[in-house]
């Protein structure tokens, strides 16, 4: 099978700032490399980088290095919404990054991370699944468990300590750690997250627009705010209310912790159908991580899912 990618847009990835294993640069260096012609860099709960070294060590601005290369680079931010609500994730695009609300939420969702995930190792371990912050979170392996770095508190994203539980051997995979924990009420302990309603008006004030990520991993019946339960339908109708830009219909969800039975092409069907003409534009991308450095078997790879070069042009036609 050709190692080609299938989409040359790809609008949803990450690097090691968040919870990817690229460095920003290898992220462009690859994308390049496959042929692509736009990404988005949408790290979790964390400004981008606004420049990068060049190959020479120089400090470059890091859209004008992509630029070189033959490559748009949207920079981008995924918040993670809603404290009671699962996989809620908006990806705000085109973010003024001075703006003092948005550094204010930047600062305020890091704090609430490593307080939570580090109240989550404790409670693994009173479970019988040892798993230490420091040792196992804090620090940062290879492949083969060598440490290779230290991460900051601040810096961790809930993605690594599924991968250290997966490492333990406490679980198969770090989508099956996802999921032992997000069914868990005991272990899904909440950290405070963004209302999607705020997320949206937030970027909207930054100058930025508003795309919810992945749909589906949304469960198909949710309590916001441990309060009446409601479909996932309802509760995507209240975010097109408020402005949503964009919903990414193209995703990997054959490849996550997915719990429904469509296919990726299925759904991709299913929300082009329910939300044609409701949102201005359909997003995609693969939420590449670069999972093969962790020695994963199962990894989302560059432009698996994404748009085509005429969709990317119509849908993010400002930063052409």
């Amino acid at each position: 099978m050709s190692d080609a990618p299938a989409y040359r847009c790809d609008m949803h990835c990450h690097t090691l700032r968040s919870d990817g294993n690229d460095t920003p640069r290898e992220l462009i260096d690859n994308a390049v490399a496959l042929g692509l012609h736009a990404i988005g860099l949408t790290d979790h709960d964390i400004d981008p980088p606004r420049t990068i070294p060049d190959q020479s060590g120089r400090e470059v601005d890091l859209v004008a290095y992509a630029a070189g290369r033959g490559l748009v680079l949207v920079p981008g931010y995924e918040f993670s919404c809603d404290t009671h609500v699962d996989d809620v994730h908006i990806c705000g695009y085109g973010l003024d990054w001075d703006h003092a609300d948005l550094q204010a939420e930047v600062q305020a969702a890091k704090r609430s991370k490593s307080r939570a995930y580090e109240e989550l190792c404790q409670a693994l371990t009173a479970r019988g699944m040892s798993l230490d912050w420091e040792a196992d979170v804090l620090t940062v392996r290879d492949a083969a468990g060598a440490a290779t770095a230290r991460r900051e508190p601040d810096e961790v994203q809930r993605k690594h300590v599924f991968e250290a539980m997966a490492a333990r051997g406490h679980c198969k995979t770090w989508s099956d750690a996802k999921i032992l924990v997000r069914d868990d009420p005991e272990l899904n302990i909440p950290r405070r997250k963004i209302d999607p309603v705020a997320a949206i008006e937030l970027i909207h004030r930054c100058g930025g627009i508003a795309v919810l990520a992945h749909p589906h991993l949304i469960d198909e019946q949710v309590r916001p705010n441990r309060g009446q339960a409601i479909s996932r339908a309802a509760y995507i109708d209240r975010l097109i209310e408020a402005g949503l830009d964009g919903i990414e219909a193209r995703y990997t969800y054959d490849k996550t912790s997915y719990k429904g039975t469509q296919t990726p092409e299925q759904v991709e069907q299913d929300v082009r159908a329910t939300y044609a003409g409701r949102v201005k534009f359909f997003s995609g991308g693969s939420d590449y991580h670069a999972d093969h450095k962790k020695g994963a078997k199962t990894v989302r790879k560059l432009g698996e899912r994404g748009l085509t070069v005429e969709e990317f042009q119509q849908a993010f036609a400002r930063f052409l």
